[in-house]
């Protein structure tokens, strides 16, 4: 079986399997979640001495799915390698420290007939935006179908199709992983993060520029389709790097959003 392992465990999470799931535990017991749970989120996807208690924020609203999400719509931006489109992997897991989580190849299949899609494990070997969410997604979620994907240069439009093709009912979750702004004063970052938070609520991707967010196209896409089908959208941590293990000189902006 083809398996993607893990390729910054022990970098941006620790590498054993018991330290990471007290890690995990010890952020999502800091979080009271109200609400219902979403049909969408967005998380950060840092090392999680820096955004793994806004990641929690998300996670812990998550939690009560859990023997209901059968499938995890994964996305995030492609950061090692320069792509077209969106890129799947061909494998059949992805390998963490707190065990595999399988890949929904049938799902995989249906959305490789797009265009924008294609079957590279290139872009997925040493990228960190979609690794980080796995010990999350096993500790809140446990056994699901994933579908990994990567997004480079591509449009709103061709994300939003991809959703779309697998957005079904109750049983499929969507995630996009992204941080915000980068290595602005703290001044700065919170005044840009506040404003693409405002956007995400407001469902207007028009509003969130090049340097305000990693993952904009990937938000962008859900955005539309939120916008469609009539979610809401609701910050539920809005945080940078300052406000959790650096200093306020240069920081990156982490925040957690929930789709109903």
């Amino acid at each position: 079986m083809g398996l993607r392992p893990p390729a910054v465990a022990g970098l941006f999470y620790p590498d054993d399997p018991k330290e990471l799931r007290r890690t995990v535990e010890a952020f999502l017991a800091r979080v009271k979640p109200e609400g219902e749970a979403p049909k969408a989120a967005v998380v950060p996807h840092a090392g999680f001495i820096y955004s793994g208690p806004i990641a929690a924020s998300v996670y812990a609203r998550l939690a009560p799915l859990k023997g209901r999400i059968k499938r995890l719509v994964l996305i995030g931006p492609a950061h090692r390698m320069a792509i077209r489109g969106l890129a799947a992997p061909s494998v059949e897991a992805f390998e963490s420290p707190l065990g595999r989580i399988a890949l929904d190849r049938e799902a995989i299949a249906r959305i490789a007939k797009l265009p924008q899609v294609k079957i590279d494990d290139a872009p997925h070997r040493l990228e960190h935006c979609l690794e980080v969410q796995l010990p999350f997604i096993i500790a809140c979620l446990g056994q699901v179908l994933l579908v990994p994907l990567l997004a480079g240069e591509a449009d709103a439009r061709e994300v939003a199709d991809v959703i779309e093709l697998l957005w079904d009912g109750p049983e499929t979750l969507v995630l996009i992983s992204s941080d915000l702004s980068h290595y602005h004063d703290y001044g700065t970052a919170r005044r840009m993060d506040a404003a693409t938070s405002e956007a995400i609520e407001a469902l207007d991707e028009t509003r969130i520029g090049w340097d305000d967010a990693c993952g904009r196209i990937p938000i962008s896409g859900l955005l539309q389709v939120a916008r469609k089908r009539g979610l809401k959208a609701r910050t539920v941590d809005l945080r940078n790097s300052g406000d959790t293990a650096g200093s306020k000189h240069e920081v990156v902006g982490y925040g957690g959003y929930v789709f109903n």
